[in-house]
């Protein structure tokens, strides 16, 4: 056993060895072995009779009808085009080629390649230096500080549209972070606690509202159980809210429960327009559990006080929360932008700033936009209505579209009341472009932009919404190949059906020329070598 286990560091050394051989030499080896093809069909051209093959093949090759290149050429065409299709689905559906994925999945590991996984390992910070990619932060999914209400709201669009709002994915992940933040301590729980914890993960609604019911059967102060029915069974805010206040009458020292509640209460009265009650609820919140930060209460408060129009206050809010040591958001950029345009976007003109040059102020606010924009492009399409809105999902992925689309949710309304604020936007967001580097591989102001969003915004959102990816993606080359092939083939098929002759005597001109420099080769080898060192190979 230890010998073998001795062993292994060796064999392990001698494969990396012979596929950095293989690699370094895959360049070589192909034309060495396009050489020595050329040199055997020399060498074997007498022996196997290759002249009176090609002279009978060129005879049944001229004794073929038009109609037979026409059916070559428009079957040609016809699984060339049925190749576009697939790979122009796949790259719509999972935004890459299939024959790529394939290609470098199966190949690169024979030809000794590094993976893919592997090479995005390190890349350069905002001064320039290598460092690693915080790929675990910049992938993480959070909890939507706004999201909606699942009766009230998100099944009222599927009662009116058919279609639903939320992905199995994002309710999932809805389930599990219920079931930790309401019944954590699986040590001590109690029967009304273990049928929530099954009530949360149950996949259909009425399942889930019945173990709601049965759990407060048992137990006739159950608040999860509240808690649920208020979140999917109530049909409208104020019986939700109705829900809630029993909830919070019943909740105990349960911090969770406690802050889960109160949020939710101020959500509530958010919605049913009492927007002064709603912040004085989430100021309070927030001084009685300083340490829940992470909850992201300050953009629900930062929402409210727009809608009061408190700029005063929200710049308070923002000069607490919008610091360097601090994740940002969405709601921090675009916020902080908003209130630097709204100060200058009322009496802005681009003709006149083209002419006299950008103010300080103007300045300011441009560079705000610029930054938000590099923390999240995407937003700006959905501020500016080039892009349609959803409802935004329960779960959102920072810089990716899920966050755009809950953040336009709700402050679009905001940016439409500031006077000028989104031509101001729709004039300087896309040259935020022009001063990053490259997104993938360099910041300006802010990491790298992730390569993950796409894959994780596709989980959250739903398939009839039209998932937003940046940077562009160039078509793949296999999507160019076959469309190129896929009209040449039917311009072919269509040219020797109408013209069959002068179709031949082109293919004719083609095929000659082709060969001439084969032939050329032959020649050159022949006046080169001397006959007797050929005769003696053909022997041999």
């Amino acid at each position: 056993m230890e010998e073998t286990t001795g062993s292994n560091p060796q064999s392990l050394g001698f494969t990396e060895k012979l596929k950095s051989w293989l690699s370094w030499s895959w360049t070589y080896v192909c034309f060495i072995w396009f050489c020595m093809v050329l040199i055997m069909i020399y060498v074997l051209w007498s022996p196997l009779k290759l002249q009176e093959t090609l002279t009978s093949a060129s005879v049944f090759l001229n004794t073929l009808t038009p109609k037979f290149y026409v059916a070559l050429t428009g079957t040609s065409s016809l699984i060339s085009g049925l190749i576009l299709i697939f790979e122009w689905w796949y790259f719509r559906k999972y935004g890459t080629s299939f024959i790529e994925q394939v290609s470098v999945s199966h190949l690169r590991p024979l030809l000794g390649g590094v993976e893919s996984s592997s090479t995005t390992g390190l890349f350069s910070s905002v001064n320039g230096e290598a460092e690693p990619r915080p790929s675990v932060s910049e992938c993480k999914v959070w909890r939507n500080p706004l999201n909606l209400f699942r009766g009230a709201e998100y099944n009222r669009y599927t009662w009116v549209t058919g279609k639903e709002p939320l992905t199995y994915y994002d309710m999932n992940l809805s389930a599990q972070d219920h079931q930790t933040f309401f019944t954590g301590d699986t040590q001590q729980l109690r029967p009304e606690d273990a049928v929530m914890q099954k009530a949360w993960r149950e996949r259909n609604p009425q399942a889930r509202i019945r173990a709601a019911y049965q759990a407060i059967e048992i137990n006739q102060e159950c608040a999860a159980a509240y808690v649920l029915l208020a979140e999917e069974e109530a049909t409208t805010i104020t019986e939700a809210e109705r829900l809630f206040k029993k909830a919070l009458s019943i909740a105990g020292k349960d911090i969770n429960l406690l802050v889960y509640i109160k949020r939710r209460l101020a959500m509530c009265a958010r919605k049913l327009g009492r927007i002064k009650e709603a912040v004085k609820m989430m100021r309070d919140l927030m001084k009685e559990f300083p340490l829940l930060g992470m909850l992201n209460i300050h953009e629900n408060l930062l929402e409210a006080l727009l809608e009061l129009q408190a700029y005063a206050d929200v710049q308070a809010v923002l000069a607490k929360y919008d610091d360097i040591s601090l994740p940002k958001s969405a709601t921090i950029c675009y916020t902080s932008a908003l209130l630097k345009a709204r100060a200058v976007s009322d009496k802005f003109s681009p003709e006149a700033a083209s002419r006299r040059g950008l103010s300080t102020a103007e300045m300011n606010a441009v560079e705000a936009i610029h930054r938000a924009v590099e923390f999240n492009p995407h937003v700006p399409k959905y501020l500016l209505e080039m892009k349609s809105l959803i409802l935004p999902p329960e779960h959102i992925l920072k810089r990716g579209d899920s966050e755009a689309v809950a953040y336009a949710f709700f402050h679009l309304q905001h940016w439409k009341r500031a006077e000028g604020a989104l031509n101001l936007l729709h004039c300087t967001w896309e040259g935020t472009f022009r001063i990053i580097p490259y997104p993938l591989e360099k910041g300006h102001l802010f990491y790298p932009y992730p390569g993950c969003t796409e894959t994780a915004d596709r989980e959250l959102l739903p398939s009839f919404h039209e998932v937003s990816v940046y940077p562009k993606k160039e078509l793949p080359f296999f999507i160019l190949f076959t469309a190129g092939l896929c009209s040449f083939t039917a311009m072919l098929a269509m040219l020797t059906h109408q013209f069959p002759e002068l179709m031949g005597v082109f293919a004719k001109a083609f095929f000659s020329t082709l060969f001439a420099p084969l032939g050329f080769f032959a020649d050159k080898m022949e006046s080169f070598m001397p006959s007797s060192f050929w005769h003696q190979l053909t022997r041999i």
